[in-house]
């Protein structure tokens, strides 16, 4: 009765391999955070000006011109100061693998900061892609073909904010399965 069984979870037993996978969630915050943070600098920064036929006029594209943009760039940044303050808690994991509040709170803030970084990283898409292609039916023209550099980058931007995205996807499968090994 007083000695633990063959099944028996203890406290003083560590889950196999959770050290492991919070080793590994450690590694996937820092690359989400280089994502993001990448993206939101990179759509802070884009803009070009052209001239037009007049010596003293100038047209330009910036990011501020477009509140989407603006929502991905303030997205991005969000939940890169996010990701920044949840290494405290990764680190946590490593050390104290059997930690099972934290993953659970973890697991719901990286999940609503999935879907934060998703609405403004599918929003600024949608702005791209007319960007590039324009809308015939809304006589909306494409831009990319005068703005190159501020096309560019905007669709560069996207690329981390996405590959964010798929990182919170992971992390969070990763933070469930930690948590079913405790």
């Amino acid at each position: 009765m007083g000695g633990s069984e063959a099944g028996d979870d203890s406290k003083d037993s560590k889950p196999k391999g959770n050290r492991g996978i919070s080793f590994l969630d450690f590694i996937m915050r820092i690359v989400a955070i280089l994502g993001t943070l990448g993206s939101a600098i990179a759509m802070g920064t884009t803009n070009e000006s052209l001239p037009s036929f007049e010596q003293f006029i100038r047209f330009k594209a910036e990011y501020k011109n477009l509140p989407t943009f603006t929502f991905f760039v303030v997205a991005n940044g969000i939940v890169s100061a996010y990701l920044a303050v949840s290494l405290v808690l990764s680190i946590l994991h490593i050390v104290m693998s059997g930690a099972r509040i934290t993953r659970v709170v973890l697991i719901f803030f990286d999940t609503v900061m999935m879907a934060f970084l998703t609405s403004g990283a599918s929003a600024a898409a949608a702005i791209v892609y007319l960007a590039h292609k324009g809308n015939a039916r809304a006589n909306w023209i494409a831009i990319c073909q005068q703005y190159n550099s501020f096309c560019d980058r905007a669709s560069g931007s996207l690329v981390g904010s996405f590959i964010g995205v798929l990182v919170f996807l992971l992390l969070i499968i990763l933070s469930a399965l930690a948590l079913s090994r405790n």
